[in-house]
């Protein structure tokens, strides 16, 4: 004979599919390929969350540092291998990942990660935001060429990407972020005029200069001399003038 569940029966049913359900809609994960991350990942991407770079303590450090000149063009990839709508933000920080600019504001809508804030134009340290936006899996590694300043130089600079995911629970402890960090370095560039002007050119211009610096100061002194001798004829003039007037008073004496 058929019996009706027990509401203990159905609320037990229900906290089963909650939590079989629930991760699914609670994670989304992404490798960073390109530049070689910070930290190593495993398949899925992890680990991610902790701010801001994934570091969840245990992290192991790749000791990757990624060269590049100020003004240099650098490719980010990513593999999303867990998908959930939303999109990147790619950021930078010069000294220490402390510098990294905080997460933005999420405005809860039907879920706890509603909808987030997109800087545009991007401004430094935020080299581009609303990256790759989606609604739909990828399917495949998304790629985007982002040029870097060329007025800053760092040996262990922090390039981040972060995953806001919307329309799913929040993380622990990364809320509706994911995390990955590349360290690079960055020489002075064009714009500092340090790697663009071969030396001879260099020495040309520099002659040029002095030339100029040499004709100033021989000018200078030409002028110099003309005027003393002007001084000077304008002394003899003057001596030749008294003795005039001193043989003309003895003459008439």
């Amino acid at each position: 004979m058929r019996t009706l569940a027990e509401p203990r029966d159905l609320l037990a049913l229900a906290a089963l599919c909650a939590g079989l359900l629930g991760p699914a809609t609670a994670q989304a994960h992404f490798v960073l390929t390109s530049p070689p991350a910070a930290h190593e990942q495993d398949g899925l991407g992890d680990p991610q969350k902790a701010p801001p770079c994934g570091d969840n303590g245990a992290s192991v450090a790749t000791g990757i540092v990624t060269a590049f000149q100020g003004g240099d063009t650098v490719t980010i990839t990513i593999d999303e291998t867990i998908y959930h709508p939303g999109h990147y933000r790619v950021a930078l920080a010069i000294n220490d990942p402390s510098e990294l600019p905080p997460e933005p504001v999420v405005t809860p809508g039907d879920t706890p990660c509603g909808t987030t804030e997109i800087m545009d134009p991007a401004v430094f340290p935020v080299l581009a935001d609303g990256v790759w936006p989606h609604t739909d899996g990828f399917g495949e590694p998304q790629t985007i060429d982002i040029v870097l300043p060329d007025d800053i130089s760092c040996t262990n600079c922090t390039l981040q990407v972060i995953q806001f995911m919307s329309d799913h629970g929040l993380n622990t402890p990364g809320g509706c972020f994911y995390h990955h960090c590349a360290m690079i370095s960055i020489e002075p560039g064009a714009a500092e005029g340090l790697t663009t002007t071969p030396a001879e050119d260099s020495g040309s211009e520099g002659g040029d200069e002095s030339s100029t610096g040499a004709t100033s100061v021989t000018t200078a002194a030409t002028n110099g001399d003309d005027t003393a001798e002007d001084t000077s004829d304008d002394a003899a003039d003057a001596s030749a003038s008294a003795t005039a007037a001193v043989v003309a008073a003895t003459t008439t004496a």
